[in-house]
């Protein structure tokens, strides 16, 4: 059947055992796994996408091919719109955009690890701010701790045998001793630290500590796959009582929605459930995914989430939360994890409340693993795509620009620089030899999202000219006028 074809002869000869199957559509026939669609005629709207040069098998000594990309929709609107998605992800590339910004760079010296310029920290600051503002609302307490730990903790945790080849690892005095890559069992000695009380769950920590993950050179790709990161990291110690379970998945849930609606992004909800290498009794994981169901059911409504089968943890279960950004692209950031096997390795208990429990008998706590953000790298990397490098006023580096239109009204913008710096916005002035309308152009390419004109009548009246970055013209306003819109706005977000 394939004796014109030497390439398809040699994928039979070299990888075909047994039986194998071939697809027919009209004339053509191909060796494939399948499946083929029944006809051409389903394809309404098709094109290449792209084409590359390759050598058979990947060896550089085969003939060379070329290999084509195409995609095909079943009507031209879903052609349009994807083309359309595909070209803003190429102008909103995060890299691209961290470069025109001036936000982030990488260095071969240390590879995986951003450095963050002064404004891309203002950013990476703020969403950290933005989640610990929400700390002393939900009751966390936020702790601090080692980067460094002996393997022993990771051997106890059970994260050597699955994680160990992703950490780094190096000697000391003779012992094996690694980087954090999760904050998780640091957590677990620090409730061990001293007797806990029924009294005393739930217990949630927050962490902001630095982790490390030993990613191959080749998989990392600007923010999103990194070897240095931060998580806004949570871990809730709750009682085994499935309403507290619930209520603080539930609440981690609400959480999240509180977070997504700011960034003006949707959501999903997926249920991973037990995975084949997981760990504990199998009743303990049916129990912990029943009280998973039930907070989804309770946040978001019977059948409006689905099953993820096999894809949990190998500590327990979780909820999987896929965010849509503006170009309708998905993404694995915030998550919600169960778990009832750390308590176990680490020997958790509490003292509980419950006279028909023997007081020999322990009561293990359960932990809930939460993140909003997940990485606050790849949430950098994922708001930069979504706002196009568009960013609202509360998570601007560059949020109000003062161009005088003569370098006599530069003393009254360093005033007005100063009057809004001590309110924490962040103010420049241009005040360099460019005509005003370079000046203005040159504000709006760097996305300040205010332009404040400052002319003879502005400085006698104490008040600005506003211009939006898309160049609309607001008019005059007093400076306790912009005082109250710029507030507002900040506050219109958060």
């Amino acid at each position: 059947m394939f004796k014109h074809n030497p390439f398809k002869q040699s994928i039979i000869q070299s990888k075909v055992e047994g039986n194998t199957t071939v697809y027919k559509c009209g004339e053509f026939i191909d060796l494939c796994r399948g499946p083929h669609v029944r006809s051409t005629g389903v394809i309404k709207a098709f094109s290449c996408a792209k084409h590359s040069s390759t050598n058979w098998l990947g060896d550089v000594t085969q003939p060379s091919l070329q290999r084509m990309y195409g995609i095909s929709f079943p009507d031209k609107k879903m052609l349009k719109a994807w083309q359309h998605n595909l070209q803003l992800q190429k102008e909103r590339d995060h890299r691209l955009i961290g470069k025109k910004q001036d936000l982030f760079f990488f260095h071969e010296l240390s590879p995986g690890s951003a450095f963050f310029l002064p404004h891309g920290a203002r950013i990476y600051n703020k969403l950290v701010e933005f989640i610990r503002g929400f700390y002393h609302e939900k009751d966390y307490t936020e702790v601090i701790t080692p980067n460094v730990f002996n393997l022993d903790l990771w051997h106890q945790s059970g994260h050597a045998l699955h994680y160990k080849d992703a950490m780094f690892i190096f000697d000391v005095e003779g012992q094996e001793w690694g980087m954090k890559p999760m904050n998780c069992p640091a957590h677990c000695l620090m409730y061990k630290h001293k007797p806990r009380s029924h009294r005393d769950l739930p217990m949630r920590f927050a962490d902001f500590g630095v982790l490390h993950r030993n990613e191959l050179s080749g998989a990392l790709t600007g923010l999103t796959r990194v070897r240095r990161f931060q998580q806004d990291d949570g871990h809730i110690f709750c009682t085994a009582e499935p309403e507290m379970i619930q209520q603080e998945v539930l609440g981690s849930l609400h959480f999240m929605k509180q977070v997504y609606d700011i960034f003006g992004m949707s959501y999903k909800l997926e249920l991973s459930t037990r995975p084949a290498k997981a760990l504990g009794d199998k009743k303990l994981w049916d129990m912990a995914e029943k009280s998973l169901a039930k907070a989804m059911d309770d946040f978001i409504g019977v059948g409006n989430w689905r099953v993820n089968p096999g894809d949990g943890a190998f500590y327990g279960p979780k909820v999987d939360i896929k965010v849509m950004d503006a170009m309708e692209r998905v993404h694995q950031c915030a998550t919600i994890q169960l778990d009832f096997q750390l308590p176990i390795r680490f020997d958790l208990t509490y003292q509980s409340g419950d006279t028909s429990i023997p007081s020999s008998e322990v009561t293990r706590p359960v932990i809930v693993h939460r993140a909003m953000l997940g990485s606050v790298e790849r949430m950098f990397a994922v708001l930069c795509e979504h706002y196009g490098g568009k960013w609202p006023l509360w998570l601007s580096p560059r949020q109000v620009m003062l161009i005088p239109v003569h370098k006599d009204f530069i003393p009254y913008c360093e005033e007005v620089k100063k009057m809004l710096h001590d309110r924490h916005f962040y103010v420049d002035v241009a005040s360099g030899r460019e005509t005003f309308q370079k000046k203005v152009r040159n504000a709006q390419l760097a996305q300040y999202n205010y332009q404040l004109v400052v002319g003879k009548a502005e400085v006698e009246s104490r008040s600005v000219n506003v211009r939006t970055r898309e160049n609309k013209v607001e008019g005059e306003i007093s400076l306790d006028d912009l005082i109250i819109k710029l507030e507002g706005e900040v506050r219109e977000y958060k």
